[in-house]
């Protein structure tokens, strides 16, 4: 005998699907949706539809976006000789929280993940090989994650540019601010004196 209806559980396993939700949340969530009154579960439903319609990436950097283009590939304002090259759509996000960075993006959609079983064909290499091709882009900046897939892609995508002669960079990592250095790692030490510079 089932403890809940059947679209209860359904709607339960569609929750627990989302990354980062276990059961338990999934249920939270599930519960929340059918204590709200009908006109927000269908604003919440109507939001989801509009936004899987809507929705796509940018025609030059993959970058999510409901236009042709995207605001940011499409802002005269930013330098466009200036790609920084990210893994996912959040990752422009927490750039442009920063509000020092004034180039444009490109999203990858994934790193190289062998365990995964993704590889360079699936992320949006093509693309960026195109628009470094165009031969308007004086530097790559590398900002994916300081990890190993993020190191390895990387790697990757720096030996396919390096032929295009084009500067490419990583972004400097090492001990955040407010930190001490008796809890930093020996990983991190080493990036911060490698990435050290004058004052």
């Amino acid at each position: 005998m089932r403890a809940f209806p059947a679209a209860l559980e359904r709607l339960t396993e569609q929750f627990a699907r989302l990354p980062g939700i276990g059961s338990k949340t999934a249920q939270r969530l599930a519960f929340h949706v059918l204590s709200l009154p009908q006109d927000e579960a269908e604003a919440f439903a109507a939001a989801i539809l509009d936004a899987k319609r809507t929705v796509h990436t940018c025609g030059v950097c993959q970058n999510l976006t409901d236009r042709e283009i995207c605001g940011i590939c499409d802002d005269p304002q930013r330098d466009h000789g200036l790609i920084c090259v990210v893994a996912e759509p959040r990752d422009v996000v927490a750039m442009e929280r920063s509000r020092e960075y004034q180039g444009v993006y490109h999203v990858l959609h994934g790193v190289i993940s062998p365990l995964n079983h993704v590889g360079p064909d699936d992320l949006k290499l093509k693309e960026l090989l195109q628009r470094v091709g165009e031969g308007n882009v004086r530097e790559v900046i590398m900002a994916t994650n300081p990890d190993t897939e993020g190191e390895a892609t990387a790697m990757y995508v720096s030996r396919l540019l390096k032929p295009l002669e084009v500067k490419v960079t990583r972004l400097a990592y090492g001990i955040p601010v407010g930190s001490q250095l008796e809890y930093a790692d020996e990983v991190t030490l080493l990036r911060a004196l490698e990435g050290r510079r004058e004052i």
